[in-house]
């Protein structure tokens, strides 16, 4: 053996991305930027770092999304979807009609400053006023499905005797108004406004505007 060598063979070198690798699901790449937008913020997801966080090129991801707006878009349509699962199960659930308005509300509210999906909402409907019909319905299919859950629980609470009987539609309109204005103040930190005295505010409108005085 010749002394000069070394006493370890060198590591091989990795193998190169092969061109035709499958490239991640569709359902890692959102969560891949849902995950950057809670850790960075919205100012760094950038279609070549979430690229090269998941291995692909940012051509590759453009051939995806297209543009960073349907990139948002989808991605909030992804975390809409877990959080129309919390919702359906809180319907499904036994209970008083009180009880799933409460859980709904919980649901609805961010958990704090910077919460990450609100923040996305807020910047897809920042960029909603130049979007093309496809996305705008595609957003108002996204409030469609909190609206009708809504009028559910409610139009069961006037059913079993538990709210007055309020219109639900109208009712769901302006209750969802209130909890939008209150939402955007928790995620962007407006002081005085934090999630538990939001839900505080929400839980004396309920009272005062919905439930049946003795």
């Amino acid at each position: 053996m010749d002394p000069s060598a070394p006493s370890h063979p060198a590591a091989p070198a990795p193998a190169p991305r092969r061109r035709n690798q499958a490239a991640p699901p569709r359902e890692e790449l959102l969560a891949a930027a849902m995950d950057t937008i809670a850790e960075r913020g919205l100012d760094g997801l950038t279609m070549a770092g979430l690229g090269r966080q998941v291995g692909m090129s940012s051509g590759h991801l453009l051939y995806y999304f297209r543009t960073k707006d349907e990139l948002l878009l989808q991605t909030l349509e992804w975390s809409e979807g877990r959080l129309g699962a919390e919702r359906s199960a809180l319907l499904s659930r036994p209970g008083t009609a009180r009880e799933r308005l409460d859980g709904y509300v919980d649901v609805y509210v961010p958990d704090g400053l910077r919460d990450p999906h609100w923040i996305l909402w807020l910047e897809v409907w920042n960029r909603s006023q130049n979007a093309d019909a496809d996305a705008r319905a595609r957003q108002a299919a996204i409030e469609g499905a909190w609206h009708r859950d809504l009028v559910a629980i409610l139009a069961e609470g006037v059913s079993r005797g538990e709210f007055r009987p309020v219109d639900p539609d109208r009712f769901a309109t302006r209750t969802r108004a209130l909890l939008d204005g209150f939402s955007v103040h928790v995620a962007v930190g407006v002081p005085g406004t934090g999630r538990e005295q939001v839900l505080a505010h929400v839980r004396e409108f309920i009272e005062q505007d919905l439930l049946l005085r003795p």
